[in-house]
């Protein structure tokens, strides 16, 4: 899951996060009130879940900036300070440096939680300050299942090698790495490690809690296409045209006359042409001209539609131990 600084997710992250506040530049202490940096800034996921604070060292180790999960801490508004829970100053050494170019990948954040794995100290008490009794003869943890073990070390004894030549502490280091968690690149989701990225109000009052809601956003996406085209067909069609023609008639009418003696030199009889007539005819020339047969209008139509999805939320809530005491809780009702 990749990480985003606080400023480039939130751009107004004071106005909608911390009432106008800014969480950087915070000085962060050790539960014994030794200054060890500030807050540079904070790294949060895709879905704006605070993740680390980056903090910057400063004189504490030379001015190097690592990230610091957020289980790890807790802010104190009123101080406006931040405590480090459990953090050695050796164990900060041991951190990868963050840079602000850098990409924070798996890999980087699995070599920061491997320094926070270490079994923390509570108070962020320095190794070196413990004594050296407390340093070997820790009881190694039981199982129900397990008969009880013996440790062969008494308090008085001074070892050198705790690990080299003790049974217990040797069947301890082995029982730490047979059950260490097994985490896969794939599948890794942060709160599968609460102790290092569980939030809650009591020690995070200046962060807020997320929860998922579901939101739906619709995309045009192309199933088809429909084309639409013309082509020409031919068919062989006759038309009847009426036409006219012209002819020469010639009619023989009786007469009265018919038989009569004329004079002669009145008519003298003729040869040759008396007569022209002209003859016409209709004949027919057909031409082929397109004309508009008919209209199409295409057009797209929008059907209404409902898809049913189903999703998995997850929501924040609190963890408050009251150790006993009343708790009055003054949330408003939803």
């Amino acid at each position: 899951m990749a990480l985003y600084e606080l400023e480039d997710f939130y751009p107004n992250y004071r106005g909608e996060l911390f009432g106008g506040e800014d969480i950087k530049g915070l000085n962060i202490y050790t539960e014994q009130d030794e200054k060890v940096g500030t807050v540079s800034t904070a790294l949060v996921d895709d879905n704006g879940r605070f993740r680390y604070l980056v903090m910057d060292t400063g004189f504490w180790i030379f001015g190097k900036k690592v990230l610091l999960p957020v289980g790890r801490f807790r802010s104190d508004p009123r101080s406006q300070r931040i405590y480090l829970k459990g953090l050695s100053r050796h164990q900060a050494e041991q951190l990868p440096e963050y840079d602000e170019h850098m990409t924070v990948d798996y890999d980087y954040e699995e070599r920061v939680r491997g320094v926070y794995r270490t079994a923390p100290l509570e108070n962020g008490v320095p190794l070196e300050g413990l004594p050296l009794e407390t340093r070997t003869t820790a009881a190694p943890v039981r199982r129900p299942e397990e008969p009880e073990r013996v440790s062969n070390l008494s308090p008085a004894q001074p070892v050198s090698n705790p690990t080299a030549s003790t049974p217990g502490l040797n069947r301890l280091d082995k029982d730490a790495d047979r059950d260490r968690t097994p985490y896969n690149h794939n599948t890794y989701q942060y709160e599968q490690e609460p102790s290092l990225y569980a939030m809650n109000e009591q020690d995070h009052q200046t962060f807020r809690l997320y929860e998922e809601q579901l939101v739906a956003h619709k995309d045009r996406r192309k199933v088809g296409e429909v084309t639409v085209g013309k082509h020409v067909e031919t068919e062989t069609t006759q038309v009847a045209v009426p036409v006219q023609q012209e002819r020469i008639v010639i009619q023989h009418s009786p007469t009265a006359n018919r038989g009569t003696a004329i004079t002669p030199g009145t008519n003298d009889f003729q040869s040759g042409e008396v007569m022209r007539v002209d003859l016409y005819e209709e004949t027919v020339d057909i031409t082929k001209q397109p004309v508009v047969r008919d209209e199409v209008v295409i057009r797209k139509e929008v059907q209404q539609g409902t898809v049913t999805t189903e999703e998995t939320l997850r929501r924040e809530e609190l963890d408050i131990d009251t150790a006993g005491r009343s708790l009055i809780d003054e949330r408003p009702l939803q």
